[in-house]
C-alpha cells in the first residue's frame, strides 16, 4: 500500500530512515554518507536529476537539514540550492501563444523596452529590463503572455519566497510563518524542514529504557487520519516500541485549551485562537494590531507538555504531528520548557521502519484520556465547536459564543481583516492556516480532506470520555 502522496515524499522519508537506522547504531551520518547515498541513489536506477552524481550531492544536504540544518540558516524551511535549479525562469513570459501580429501593442505598453520581436515577429521580453508590472499581458489580444509563477511562490501565501539572482528560492525569515506549504508543493523537493529525528534517537539511547528519565510521545488527533495502512491503535503500538515509555493524546491539552479558553473568552470582546502556531505569526506579521487578541492560552501540544512534566518534571517529551510550525513554536521558551522535540508523521514512519517493526503485527493500544471536542480539534470548524461546547458547560448561557471559522489562511486573512477595520461581528475567530485544519497539514502523509475528516471525526465519536470537563478533571485528578 502507498504511504505517502509523492515520490519526494518517499526520498525525504527513505533519507530520514537511513539517517535513523545509522544513528541507533550511533554511526556518523557524515561517516557513513556513502552508506545512505548508495541506498538513495542506487546505480541501476534512472538519475533523478542530471546525473548520479548531483543526486548524491541533494542526498548529502538532505542528510545536513535532517540533521538540523544550516547553521546560519534561522528558518524551520530551509533551501537545499542545488536541487532548486529546474524551474523555468518565474515572471512575464511570452508563450507560443503569441501570432506576431502588427499591432505589437505590448510593445506599446511597455515604457521601458523590455520588449522586442525577432524576425517572425515573436516578441521576446528582457528580463533585465521588465519590472513585472503586467501591462503587456493586460493588452496582449490572444492572451499569449502569461505571469509564470513557480511552485513554492504559488504554495506561499505570505509572499516569503522569491528568487534570488541566481535563480535559486530565497525564503525571507522575517515573513515565513514555518507553515511547510512550499515544502508540500516543491516537485523537485528544494525546500526541505529541519529535523531533530537524530536528537530523538539519542535521547531514546540515553535515556537507558527509561530507567535514568522517561521520554513521552504527544500525539496530535490528526494521526487518526494517517498511516492507513494501519490501525491507530497499532500506530500507538509502534511509538512504544520505538522506545518511548509513555504515549499521550495533545487532543487532552486541546480540552485544556477549550477549557480555558471558555473563561478567558467571558472577559473578551474578541479573541482569536492559539491552536495554531502558523496562525498565530500570521497574526504578527501581518496584522500586528491584532496581536493583543490572540488567546493568552498555550496551543494543545504544550498543555500537555505542561500536564507531563508537572508530574514528571525530569521527563523529556516528544510532540509528533502533521505540522512544521511546531519546529518553530519551541523556540518560543513558554513553549520550549514542556515539548523537548516535535517530529512530523513523516519523520514518525521513518523512525518505526529504522526499527524494523513490522506495525500491521502489533496489538492495539487504546488512549481513552480526551473528549470527542479534542480530538476534533484536528480538523477545521473543531476548535470553534470545543469552545462553544466548554462555555456550555462552565457558564451556560453567561456568554454567547459567535465564531468564525477560517479554513485555510485566505479565509484568515480575510477574518482578520474585518476584524482589524472593526467590521467583524463574530466575537472568537478559530485560525487554521492550512487547509481543512490539521489534517491538510504539510507534514501529513496524505491530504485527502473529505477522508481524513471522516477519520477524525470517527476518531471523535470513539471517545470514551464524552464531556471536555470530565476530561481536564480526570487529568488534573491524575
Amino acid at each position: 500500500m502507498r504511504i505517502f502522496d509523492t515520490k519526494v515524499q518517499e526520498i525525504k522519508y527513505m533519507v530520514l530512515m537511513e539517517l535513523a537506522w545509522q544513528t541507533w547504531r550511533e554511526n556518523d551520518a557524515f561517516m557513513v554518507f556513502n552508506e545512505i547515498a548508495d541506498e538513495i541513489v542506487t546505480k541501476d536506477a534512472p538519475p533523478m536529476s542530471c546525473c548520479i552524481y548531483k543526486d548524491r550531492a541533494i542526498v548529502a544536504e538532505r542528510i545536513r537539514i535532517a540533521l538540523g540544518g544550516k547553521k546560519d540558516d534561522p528558518n524551520i524551511i530551509q533551501v537545499i540550492d542545488i536541487a532548486c535549479d529546474e524551474c523555468p525562469v518565474a515572471g512575464h513570459v511570452v508563450t507560443d501563444l503569441c501570432r506576431g501580429c502588427v499591432a505589437h501593442r505590448c510593445s506599446d505598453a511597455c515604457k521601458l523596452g523590455a520588449i522586442t520581436f525577432d524576425d517572425d515577429q515573436i516578441a521576446h521580453i528582457d528580463k533585465e529590463k521588465c519590472v513585472e508590472c503586467g501591462k503587456c499581458a493586460e493588452l496582449c489580444p490572444y492572451s499569449a503572455i502569461t505571469n509564470f509563477k513557480r511552485p513554492c511562490e504559488r504554495a506561499c501565501k505570505v509572499d516569503a519566497i522569491h528568487m534570488a539572482k541566481d535563480g535559486v528560492a530565497m525564503i525571507d525569515s522575517e515573513k515565513c510563518i514555518s507553515c511547510g506549504a512550499c515544502v508540500y508543493q516543491c516537485p523537485f523537493g528544494a525546500t526541505l524542514d529541519v529535523s531533530s529525528i537524530t536528537d530523538v534517537i539519542k535521547t531514546i539511547m540515553a535515556s537507558e529504557d527509561n530507567r535514568k528519565f522517561k521520554v513521552y510521545a504527544v500525539v496530535a488527533p490528526a494521526i487518526a487520519s494517517q498511516f492507513t495502512y494501519a490501525k491507530t491503535g497499532q500506530i500507538i503500538t509502534a511509538i512504544k516500541e520505538v522506545g518511548f515509555y509513555g504515549v499521550e493524546e495533545a487532543a487532552l491539552g486541546a480540552d485544556f485549551v477549550a477549557y480555558n479558553e471558555a473563561e478567558e473568552l467571558q472577559e473578551r470582546e474578541l479573541m482569536t485562537s492559539s491552536c495554531c502556531p502558523a496562525f498565530v505569526e500570521y497574526i504578527k506579521t501581518k496584522f500586528p494590531e491584532m496581536e493583543k487578541y490572540i488567546s493568552e492560552n498555550l496551543s494543545p501540544m504544550a498543555e500537555t507538555g505542561k500536564l507531563l512534566k508537572k508530574y514528571d518534571p525530569d521527563c523529556k517529551v516528544v510532540f509528533i504531528g502533521p505540522c512544521t510550525a511546531k519546529k518553530a513554536e519551541i523556540r518560543d521558551p513558554k513553549v520550549g520548557q514542556y515539548i523537548d522535540y516535535v517530529l512530523t508523521f513523516e519523520e514518525l514512519q521513518a523512525l518505526i521502519d529504522s526499527k524494523d517493526i513490522e506495525v500491521e503485527q502489533l496489538p492495539e493500544t487504546d488512549l481513552s484520556t480526551a473528549s470527542p471536542f479534542g480530538r476534533n480539534f484536528a480538523r477545521s470548524g473543531g476548535v470553534a465547536e470545543a469552545v462553544t461546547e466548554a462555555v456550555k458547560e462552565r457558564l451556560g448561557d453567561a456568554v454567547k459564543v459567535d465564531p468564525v471559522v477560517c479554513d485555510g489562511i485566505e479565509e484568515c486573512r480575510v477574518a482578520l481583516l474585518k476584524a482589524s477595520k472593526g467590521v467583524l461581528k463574530n466575537n472568537f475567530i478559530e485560525g487554521m492556516v492550512c487547509d481543512g485544519g490539521c489534517i491538510g497539514g504539510a507534514a501529513c502523509l496524505t491530504h485527502v480532506d473529505k477522508a481524513n475528516r471522516k477519520k477524525i471525526e470517527d476518531y471523535g465519536i470513539s471517545a470514551k470520555i464524552k464531556e471536555i470537563q470530565s476530561a481536564v478533571e480526570n487529568a488534573n485528578n491524575r
